[in-house]
């Protein structure tokens, strides 16, 4: 009789299964994205410019903080799409990791993993359509093995080698999602950390707490570790989001 699996278990092996069916999926050539197809982006202010040198210079443990609406993610995924889609890079794959805190119990719902988790790369689908200028980017980057995405929920058991990492609000980390992640780093590959501590989900009542500044306590006593504090004067997003953010933190909220 065989063994029952353990939720984390099965989880790995619907992980498993749907990467398997993207991998085998052709895609047309008049559909497949290049590196040609990536828009150009110049860095709008000091601190984009600060981790585009970080990038440049070979960065490969980065954490970008801060305000809302200055670019982390956005920056991020451009430096890493564009490093893994050139001929002459050392990276296979984007791999974006996220924690889906709003849904601890995911596991019930219905569907395959990666339906469960389709609304939680919905900002990845935006940025991707932006950069390339097309609305089936992100899609056509998981089906030709650029891009993909793993939640917190079924990363354990991996080892996530050559490639790029990008760890998107990580303020909705508890620590034990958190030493998950670090611990999958593998070999040739690199990590960005991205979020903003003042937009955790995670309920503070409890012991499902951010694990945002434990996080930043030990990586900066790492001498790999480099880091962007981005604030309100860096918001790109618009002027009225530029306003808000700094009245916010005007009147102590």
């Amino acid at each position: 009789m065989a063994s029952k699996k353990t939720p984390t278990q099965r989880r790995e092996e619907q992980l498993d299964n749907d990467e398997q069916t993207h991998r085998h999926q052709p895609v047309s050539n008049s559909l497949k994205i290049k590196l040609d197809h990536l828009k150009t982006f110049e860095a709008l202010t000091p601190n984009q410019e600060k981790f585009f040198e970080m990038y440049r210079g070979g960065g490969y443990f980065i954490g970008l903080f801060g305000s809302p609406g200055v670019g982390k993610t956005f920056l991020a995924l451009y430096r890493a799409l564009e490093e893994v889609l050139s001929k002459d890079n050392p990276f296979r794959q984007v791999v974006v990791v996220r924690s889906m805190v709003q849904l601890r119990e995911i596991g019930h719902l219905p569907g395959s993993l990666e339906e469960k988790q389709e609304i939680y790369e919905l900002p990845y689908k935006e940025i991707c359509a932006t950069l390339f200028g097309r609305s089936d980017a992100w899609d056509r980057l998981k089906e030709q093995g650029y891009a993909r995405f793993i939640s917190t929920t079924a990363i354990r058991g991996i080892s996530i080698d050559d490639s790029i990492i990008l760890v998107d609000e990580c303020q909705n980390m508890n620590w034990s999602e958190v030493n998950t992640v670090m611990s999958r780093v593998g070999h040739r590959s690199k990590i960005i950390w991205s979020g903003d501590y003042k937009q955790s989900d995670l309920i503070k009542t409890n012991k499902d707490s951010t694990a945002f500044h434990d996080f930043r306590r030990v990586a900066t006593n790492m001498r790999a570790f480099q880091e962007v504090y981005f604030t309100p004067e860096d918001i790109v997003r618009s002027s009225l989001v530029k306003d808000w953010i700094i009245s916010c933190e005007e009147n102590g909220m």
